[in-house]
C-alpha cells in the first residue's frame, strides 16, 4: 500500500515553519507570497506532517490521564492528582506545547489551501485537516483560539482571544467537515489521505461530543453501512487491529523512522505505553488489568482482548503495539465507530435487541458471547458499551476523552474531580507571547 509517510521526505525540508513569537502567527517561508504559488500540492501535505506532532500526546492524555496507564516519576505523575500540578513546565514543553504548536502549524497550511488553492480536492483534504486540528485542541483544551486566515496579522492580538468551544464546534469543525463530505470520495483510502468516510466518521464522533445523537447516529449508519464498498471490514484477528494499512483503519496519522516526527525525538505513544520511558518504567494501571478480566467474566470465557493489549507480568501495555517508531497512530477505526453508532441508537431510545447485536462482531473476535437479551434498560446498555470502549479501544487514546464525553469521570475514576482538571493547561508560552490576550484554564 502507497503510503503517506513516503511523500512527507518531500515536504519536510520545503515546509518548516519559522520560530516566531507565537505559533498563531507562523508562515512557511516559502508561503510568504502565497499568490506566487502555483502547486499546493506540498502546502497540504505539511498539514498532514503536522498531525505527526500531536499523536504522542493524545495517546499519553487519553490513557494515562485516565485509569488505564499510570506516570510513576514526579513530576509526571502529575497527571493522576487533577490539580494545578499539571501545568508544570517539564509536562507542558513535552506534551501540552508540542501539540498545541503543530495542531495551529496544520491549520495555517490548511488555510493556505483553503484560500489559495485551485484544486477542489485539496481544499475538501485541507478543510478535512483543520476540522481535525480543532476538534483535538477543543478536545483538549476546551475554547481555544480560531484563526482561518493564511497570514494572521501579528500586531492584531485581538485575534488571539479564546472563542467558546461550542462556536468553534458550530463555525468551523462541522462545517469543514461537511465541507470534506462534501467534497470528497473515498480514492484517498489506499494512500492515506482524508476520505469522505473518514470525514463523516470524524463528522459523527463531533455529534457525539455535542450531544446531537440523532444527527451523529445518521452519520455513524452511514459509515458502518457504507465501509464494505470502500474496503474497510473489521480485522478477524484482534492482534492486526493496531497493524499499519489494516482492513479497520478509516485514518490513521502515519510515522516513520525515515521521516523527522513533527513532535521531535521525544518518546512516542508507543514506547511510553510499553514502558520505555524511565519516566513510568511499569506503568499498567491495575484497573486496566480488572476491565479485561471483567469483560472476561461477564462474556463466557477469556477476552482474547487482553493478553493481546498488556503484559501483566511487567505491568505494561507493550503486546499491543509492534512497530516500534514507525507505527501508525490511529485516529479512527471501523470498530470505534461501530461502538459509537450503538452509543447514538441507544441514547435515541432504540431498544436493546436493536442496539446490542452491533456489538457481537467485536465481542465474537474478543472471544466472548453476545450480550443480546442479557440486559434490556437503556442504562445497562449504556454502561456494557462504554466497558467495550474501554477494552476494545485501550492504548489508543480515547479513554479520558470519552469519560469527559460522557460525564462519567467522577464515577469511573472514583473520585470527585474538578471539571477544571477535565481539559488541560494552555502553554504559558502562548499566553506570554499574546501579552495576556490568551488566556489559561481555570485552575491552572
Amino acid at each position: 500500500m502507497k503510503k503517506m509517510k513516503t511523500i512527507y521526505l518531500a515536504i519536510v525540508s520545503v515546509l518548516v515553519l519559522t520560530a516566531c513569537d507565537n505559533d498563531l502567527d507562523q508562515t512557511p517561508p516559502l508561503l510568504l507570497e502565497s499568490s506566487a504559488l502555483e502547486e499546493f500540492g506540498p502546502v497540504l501535505n505539511a498539514a498532514y506532517h503536522y498531525q505527526t506532532g500531536g499523536s504522542t500526546p493524545m495517546g499519553v492524555m487519553g490513557d494515562f490521564r485516565a485509569d488505564n496507564m499510570l506516570m510513576l516519576e514526579s513530576p509526571y505523575t502529575s497527571f493522576d492528582t487533577y490539580n494545578a500540578d499539571l501545568g508544570g513546565l517539564d509536562l507542558v514543553e513535552q506534551f501540552f506545547r508540542p501539540f498545541y504548536s503543530n495542531m495551529y502549524k496544520a491549520i495555517l497550511s490548511a488555510n493556505n489551501v483553503i484560500d489559495n488553492s485551485t484544486d477542489a480536492t485539496e481544499i475538501a483534504e485541507a478543510k478535512f485537516l483543520r476540522a481535525l486540528s480543532y476538534f483535538k485542541l477543543v478536545m483538549v483544551f476546551g475554547d481555544v483560539t480560531v484563526n482561518l486566515s493564511p497570514s494572521p496579522s501579528p500586531s492584531d492580538l485581538s485575534i488571539l482571544t479564546r472563542q467558546p468551544a461550542a462556536d468553534v464546534y458550530n463555525n468551523v469543525i462541522i462545517p469543514d467537515f461537511q465541507a470534506a463530505i462534501a467534497g470528497l470520495d473515498n480514492s484517498g483510502l489506499s494512500s492515506g489521505r482524508a476520505s469522505k468516510i473518514a470525514a463523516q466518521a470524524f463528522l459523527g464522533k463531533v455529534y457525539m461530543y455535542r450531544g446531537n445523537f440523532p444527527e451523529a447516529a445518521t452519520m455513524l449508519a452511514a459509515v458502518v453501512n457504507g465501509a464494505a464498498a470502500v474496503g474497510i471490514s473489521l480485522e478477524s484477528d484482534y492482534a492486526n487491529v493496531v497493524v499499519d494499512g489494516n482492513s479497520e483503519i478509516i485514518f490513521a496519522t502515519q510515522l516513520s523512522t525515515s521521516v523527522p516526527n513533527a513532535y521531535g525525538s521525544q518518546t512516542t505513544f508507543v514506547g511510553w505505553f510499553s514502558g520505555a520511558d524511565t519516566k513510568s518504567l511499569t506503568p499498567l494501571d491495575p484497573r486496566l488489568i480488572a476491565a479485561f478480566d471483567a469483560s472476561s467474566a461477564g462474556g463466557g470465557g477469556t477476552d482474547l482482548r487482553k493478553a493481546l493489549t498488556i503484559d501483566t507480568d511487567n505491568m505494561n501495555g507493550s503486546n499491543k503495539y509492534t512497530g516500534a517508531l514507525d507505527q501508525d497512530f490511529i485516529e479512527m477505526r471501523l470498530s470505534d465507530v461501530i461502538l459509537m453508532y450503538a452509543e447514538a441508537l441507544n441514547e435515541n431510545s432504540a431498544p436493546a435487541s436493536t442496539v446490542l447485536p452491533l456489538l457481537d462482531p467485536i465481542r465474537t473476535r474478543a472471544g466472548l458471547n453476545s450480550l443480546t437479551g442479557t440486559i434490556s434498560s437503556q442504562a445497562d446498555v449504556r454502561q456494557a458499551i462504554a466497558d467495550e470502549r474501554r477494552v476494545e479501544l485501550a492504548l489508543e487514546g480515547h479513554r479520558w476523552f470519552d469519560l469527559v464525553r460522557t460525564g462519567t469521570v467522577d464515577a469511573e475514576m472514583g473520585q470527585t474531580i474538578s471539571s477544571n482538571y477535565h481539559v488541560f493547561p494552555i502553554p504559558n508560552s502562548e499566553i506570554l507571547a499574546s501579552d495576556g490576550v490568551i488566556t489559561q484554564n481555570d485552575g491552572y
